[in-house]
């Protein structure tokens, strides 16, 4: 029997077609990148949650000598919710990046696998949505529901 894995997702040509909630949460994504610490990938990535408080948490990638080990922009970010409000779910993140190569920066990027697992896992703590904004530096931006469509058939911890 074969069946199929959906999803959808908002598509906007550029910032200024998004809610002044999104657009904000984006820009902080964006402010975000400059406190990155990428010097072997030269690829920022910044990332900001609006968390349920109202309260605004902004993460970056941090990279050491022993590249890859690092972390992401978005599992800072989490981390840092965890810590500062334990028991406050995450509404909204807004990713964004910025690379050496200028090209690159008018499309959206999508969290890595270890960040969609994580971002998931924080859905599931809470039974709380996290809707994901995903924004270059320009251009196109990305509206998508709920972090688990972003990880089909994940693993979770009924698997364990």
């Amino acid at each position: 029997m074969q069946k199929q894995l959906l999803s959808t997702y908002e598509e906007y040509d550029s910032i200024e077609e998004l809610n002044e909630s999104d657009r904000d949460l984006l820009m902080k994504a964006r402010e975000a990148t400059r406190s990155a610490y990428a010097p072997y990938s030269q690829f920022k990535v910044g990332a900001a949650a609006k968390l349920a408080n109202g309260e605004i948490i902004r993460g970056s990638n941090q990279e050491n000598a022993s590249f890859p080990a690092g972390i992401c922009a978005e599992r800072v970010l989490l981390s840092s919710a965890s810590s500062f409000f334990p028991s406050v779910p995450v509404e909204t993140i807004a990713i964004s990046y910025q690379h050496k190569d200028q090209n690159h920066l008018y499309k959206p990027i999508a969290p890595c696998g270890i960040c969609r697992q994580t971002l998931q896992e924080y859905e599931l703590r809470f039974h709380q949505p996290i809707r994901i904004v995903l924004g270059g530096m320009n251009g196109k931006v990305y509206i998508i529901p709920r972090a688990s469509n972003l990880l089909p058939l994940s693993f979770d911890s009924t698997n364990l």
